[in-house]
C-alpha cells in the first residue's frame, strides 16, 4: 500500500539517487551539485519534501521551497505574501503512467494550502507533455512561457511557469 510522508534528513541520499536515476530526460534540468544542495536543505528545513513509499521502498517525491521569488506574478493584494515553489517532482520509472506523480503533487498542494499558502508555482520545459498533464491534473494553470536557454538545452529552449491559486485574484 502506498504511503505519503514528510521527508526527513535520513531520506536525502535516497531521494537524490532516485531523482538522478529516474528524473533525467531531454526536458529536465538536473545538475547533480544543485540537486544535492537543494535536497540537503531538507535537514535545515529550507526545503520541504514529501515521499511516496510502497513496502518501505521510495517510489517518488515532490519538493518545494517557500519563497517570494514570484512576487511579480502575485495578485496585487498578495504581492508581499510568501508563496511556494515546487522544485522537483519525480517518480520511479516503474511507476510512470500510473498516476503517482499527479496524486503526489495533488497531496502536496493540499498540504501547502492547509498551511495557509495561497499561491504555489511550478515550471517545466514548454514541450514536456507528461509534466504539463500532471500539473494540469493538480490544478495548475499556465501563466507564461519564456526563453530559458540555460536550463532548457533541448527542443524550444523555453520554460512554462504555472501557478495554482487558492483564491482568485482580487
Amino acid at each position: 500500500m502506498l504511503q505519503v510522508r514528510a521527508a526527513q534528513a535520513t531520506d536525502i541520499e535516497a531521494m537524490g539517487d532516485l531523482l538522478l536515476e529516474h528524473g533525467p530526460n531531454p526536458w529536465n534540468y538536473l545538475p547533480e551539485a544543485e540537486v544535492r544542495v537543494h535536497l540537503a536543505g531538507i535537514a535545515t528545513r529550507q526545503t520541504r519534501a514529501w515521499l511516496a513509499e510502497e513496502g518501505g521502498e521510495l517510489q517518488g517525491f515532490v519538493s518545494c521551497r517557500l519563497t517570494d521569488a514570484f512576487a511579480e506574478h502575485q495578485p496585487p493584494s498578495r504581492a508581499v505574501q510568501t508563496h511556494a515553489y515546487i522544485c522537483e517532482a519525480v517518480v520511479h520509472r516503474q511507476q510512470a503512467g500510473r498516476g503517482l506523480g499527479s496524486r503526489l503533487l495533488r497531496e502536496v498542494v493540499e498540504m501547502l494550502l492547509a498551511q495557509g499558502l495561497q499561491d504555489i508555482y511550478i515550471d517545466r520545459h514548454e514541450e514536456n507533455v507528461a509534466s504539463a498533464g500532471m500539473m494540469r491534473k493538480a490544478g495548475f494553470v499556465e501563466l507564461l512561457t519564456y526563453p530559458d536557454p540555460q536550463r532548457r538545452s533541448s527542443g524550444s529552449g523555453r520554460s512554462t511557469l504555472c501557478c495554482l491559486r487558492a483564491e482568485p485574484e482580487e
